[in-house]
């Protein structure tokens, strides 16, 4: 009994990981793309259905749909009704793929290892690679299907497996328990509906236990979104994943006391129970989509009002300084969004200053912190562009025309100094830990005095954003000049180092130059920052000269 109970645990264990290697294949490769289709389907509750199914059934996971979701929903850019539409789009996806898996695809297996493994290898730094990443995890599921039949049909004899399944028999509640608990352990209902189904095939649990599962592995995926978005402080993240438990695991709850009418039903139908266990699983959530489709409006107000957006206080993300009531005074509401500005340049220059230091010391928990800060900027970008436009939607004077230019000048370059630290050197540094990697000590040195000097800007253009002091102005503009002789300099020397031979520099070399680019590129962006205040002072027919 332990040794069947050891390979059920592993069969699904390689499911599940199998899975978790196609989603992050697919998100890896498409997910820009996917949120872009996703972005585009907001217009109707209809659209927005179709748009949770595709991507769904692209990602093969329900879970990644509903947070893409909530964030969209968190930011504004997405209806509660749009995103709740989505939320039942994405299980009735989910359903498609258990449909697909319940077809002997055993063949196909070796293909997508063999397809998924050579693509992997051969397409390093390309999409190739994470397309190879998700056939392999199509292979590995494919063959844990096969794993799982095998170790369940000799155990259908198990008098130790017949007396846990016996005593769970006619107990519907603790057969949706576990199922329940299988699902939330494995982030997917998929794997968990695909081993009912393999032991309803084989006969190893009657049908209404298989009923009573499925129904479980369906609360359970309604509880993974709501817990993912239950980390973060922002209520309001968690409104599209509990509208969707309230929908899909009320209605399953609810059925549990028909398991048995509901399992005589389906053996009077279908004559392959695992063929009537996946439909049952497909219309359950295609029914609970219809019914609750036309019935989305009091679901959204409801959430709105039992998980309120948090206020600035409450959510240290949020705008603290866009007064709406200022809008009406133009020179009033620009000066609260140079406040935000400020603030917005506070966390992007702590991401700054923390992002060398943290890459040299191989600090992954750092690196995740750093990562994080990210959404704030993300957040804040939105929030001032849209105010600011709002501004401008009324009659400005020229030096308020100018103002907002130069506010949204700022609020662009800030964003972009941020997403350089995130995505490129934060992905640098995760391949740095990865790898084991060590900068020399003389290449440590000479990216701390080039950051340092990276820093020495941003605070000048912190201080420029305060006084708006054209001599500041142009006093970046020669720092960019400055940086260049460096970097030129930390350049020559890394190539000498690599002449003499030294260990450390040949090893950690691509990075090395790679956060020297990035570093001139976030020079690029600081110096960029200038250029419309020296604009607004040369219009104010003052004398600059620009370098």
């Amino acid at each position: 009994m332990i040794m069947i109970t050891l390979h059920l645990a592993g069969g699904v264990a390689l499911l599940t990981w199998g899975l978790h290697m196609v989603e992050s294949g697919l998100m890896r490769a498409f997910g820009a793309a996917l949120k872009r289709f996703m972005a585009k389907s907001l217009g109707s509750r209809l659209k927005a259905f179709c748009a949770g199914l595709a991507i769904t059934g692209a990602l093969q996971s329900s879970t990644a749909t509903g947070m893409i979701a909530s964030s969209f929903a968190s930011r504004g850019l997405m209806r509660p009704v749009t995103g709740l539409a989505i939320m039942l789009g994405a299980n009735v996806g989910s359903t498609l793929i258990v449909q697909a898996f319940s077809f002997d695809l055993s063949w196909i297996s070796p293909v997508c290892l063999l397809v998924g493994m050579t693509l992997f290898e051969k397409g390093k730094g390309s999409r190739n690679r994470d397309i190879g990443r998700a056939l392999i995890g199509l292979g590995l599921m494919l063959l844990a299907l096969t794993l799982l039949v095998a170790t369940v049909r000799p155990a259908e004899t198990a008098p130790a497996l017949r007396t846990v399944l016996g005593a769970l028999a006619g107990e519907p509640a603790m057969n949706a328990a576990l199922a329940c608990v299988l699902t939330w352990a494995a982030h997917s209902s998929i794997p968990v509906v695909l081993f009912v189904m393999s032991l309803a095939n084989l006969h190893t649990v009657p049908m209404d236990t298989a009923v009573a599962m499925v129904l479980g592995a369906n609360v359970g995926s309604a509880l993974n979104p709501y817990f993912e978005a239950a980390k973060g402080a922002d209520r309001s993240r968690r409104r599209l994943p509990a509208g969707n438990l309230v929908l899909r695991g009320g209605v399953c709850l609810l059925m549990l006391a028909a398991c048995s009418p509901l399992a005589r039903l389906l053996q009077g139908v279908y004559s392959d129970p695992g063929r009537a266990i996946a439909d049952f699983h497909t219309g359950l959530n295609v029914a609970i989509a219809v019914v609750f489709m036309g019935l989305l409006d009091p679901v959204a107000r409801f959430l709105e009002q039992l998980l309120p957006a948090p206020s600035a206080l409450e959510n240290d993300n949020a705008p603290r300084y866009l007064d709406e009531a200022a809008l009406s005074v133009p020179s009033q509401a620009l000066a609260c969004a140079t406040r935000e500005l400020i603030r917005m340049g506070d966390i992007v220059e702590a991401m700054l200053s923390a992002s060398v230091p943290v890459l040299i010391a191989n600090d992954r928990r750092a690196v995740n912190e750093i990562a994080a800060r990210d959404d704030a900027v993300d957040m804040l970008h939105d929030a001032i562009k849209s105010y600011v436009t709002e501004v401008t939607r009324e009659p400005l004077d020229d030096e308020d025309r100018r103002w907002a230019s130069a506010i949204m000048t700022s609020v662009i370059n800030l964003e972009h100094i941020g997403d350089i630290v995130d995505k490129n050197l934060m992905e640098l540094a995760q391949k740095k830990i990865k790898a084991q990697l060590s900068f020399s000590a003389e290449g440590a040195e000479e990216l701390r005095a080039l950051h340092q000097s990276v820093i020495d800007s941003f605070h000048r253009a912190q201080a420029l954003l305060v006084s708006g002091r054209t001599q500041t102005a142009a006093q970046l503009l020669d720092d960019k000049q400055a940086l260049r002789r460096l970097e030129r300099a930390a350049r020559d020397s890394h190539l000498d180092r690599l002449r003499e031979g030294k260990a450390d520099s040949i090893a950690s070399s691509s990075l090395h130059l790679d956060v020297l680019r990035d570093l001139v590129r976030i020079q690029s962006h600081i110096c960029a920052l200038a250029y419309p205040l020296l604009e607004r002072a040369a219009a104010n027919d003052q004398d600059v000269q620009v370098a």
